[in-house]
C-alpha cells in the first residue's frame, strides 16, 4: 500500500444547520500532487480551513502521518510540517525578496521575529535563502523590493517563503488565481519543480493546471466527495461534467 501522509475520516463541518463539508474521507499519498477541485461553493476552502485548523470540525478526524491532529492548533500543525501558503506568505511588501525568505528561514530555526538580531547573524541565512530563490527562479530579484514584483513573481516568492519552513506537506490555496496565461504557466512549472520529494495538496480552479501536474484529483460537490482519481478518470465522469454545469468544454479542453 502506498504511504498515506494525510487522511480525513468522515470530516464534517456544519454552520447553523448548513453542512459545508459532509463526511469527507480524503487520503493524500506521500510524494503526490493532489488537487481538490469543484464548482464554486463546493466546500473546498472550508475543507482547507479544517485541515489547517482555522476551523474546528463538527465531527470526524484528521490524521497526519497516522497521528490524530483533529484537536491541534494552527501553530502546532505548522511545527509538524503542514504549511499552507498564505499562513506565512503574507510577504512583507517593503522588504527585499531576499529578506522575506530570510524571515521564513528564521521561523524554521526558532528565532522568529528576532528582528533586532545583527545583520551579521542574519547574513548567515543568506546562502540558504539564495538556494531557495534559485529553486523558484527569483535569484535575479533578490535585492528587489517585494512591492515592485509582478504578481506571478510574488506568488513564486510566497512559495519560496513556504519552502523556507521546510514543509512535509504544502497546502497551496488557488496558487494561480488572478494570473495571466504566462504567469500561470510559470507557476505551474514551479509547483511541478518544488513537488520533487514533497507532498502538495492544492485547491485550484484552473483545469489546465490540474490536468498537467496532478497525480490524483478529488472533486467536491455540496461539501461531499463526488469523484476521485487521475485527471483522465475524473474528466470523463458524467457526474463531474454535470456538476460543472455546461463547463464540459472546460474540462475536456483543458489539456
Amino acid at each position: 500500500m502506498t504511504d498515506v501522509i494525510l487522511e480525513t475520516k468522515n470530516l464534517t463541518r456544519e454552520f447553523k444547520g448548513f453542512i459545508a463539508v459532509n463526511a469527507v474521507n480524503l487520503q493524500v499519498q506521500r510524494g503526490h500532487i493532489h488537487a481538490l477541485i469543484g464548482p464554486n461553493g463546493a466546500g473546498k476552502t472550508t475543507c482547507f480551513n479544517l485541515l489547517t485548523k482555522f476551523l474546528v470540525p463538527t465531527s470526524g478526524q484528521i490524521l497526519f502521518n497516522g497521528r490524530d491532529i483533529t484537536a491541534s492548533r494552527p501553530a502546532q500543525i505548522a511545527r509538524m510540517g503542514i504549511i499552507r501558503s498564505f499562513q506565512i506568505s503574507a510577504v512583507f511588501p517593503h522588504l527585499s525578496v531576499l529578506e522575506n525568505v530570510r524571515i521564513g528561514l528564521q521561523r524554521s530555526l526558532g528565532t522568529a521575529f528576532h528582528f533586532w538580531k545583527s545583520e551579521a547573524t542574519l547574513s548567515q541565512l543568506n546562502d540558504r535563502a539564495m538556494v531557495l530563490l534559485e529553486e523558484v527562479s527569483l535569484t535575479e530579484f533578490a535585492d528587489s523590493i517585494t512591492v515592485d514584483l509582478p504578481y506571478g513573481r510574488k506568488r513564486a516568492l510566497e512559495i519560496a517563503t513556504t519552502l523556507a519552513m521546510e514543509p512535509e506537506l504544502m497546502l497551496l490555496d488557488e496558487p494561480t488565481q488572478g494570473m495571466g496565461h504566462e504567469d500561470v504557466a510559470r507557476v505551474t512549472e514551479l509547483i511541478k519543480k518544488v513537488a520533487k520529494g514533497r507532498t502538495i495538496l492544492m485547491v485550484e480552479h484552473n483545469m489546465g493546471v490540474v490536468s498537467g501536474i496532478c497525480d490524483r484529483i478529488s472533486v467536491l460537490q455540496r461539501g461531499a466527495i463526488l469523484a476521485e482519481g487521475d485527471y483522465q478518470t475524473v474528466s470523463q465522469n458524467p457526474q463531474v461534467l454535470e456538476a460543472y454545469m455546461g463547463s464540459t468544454a472546460a474540462l475536456e479542453g483543458a489539456h
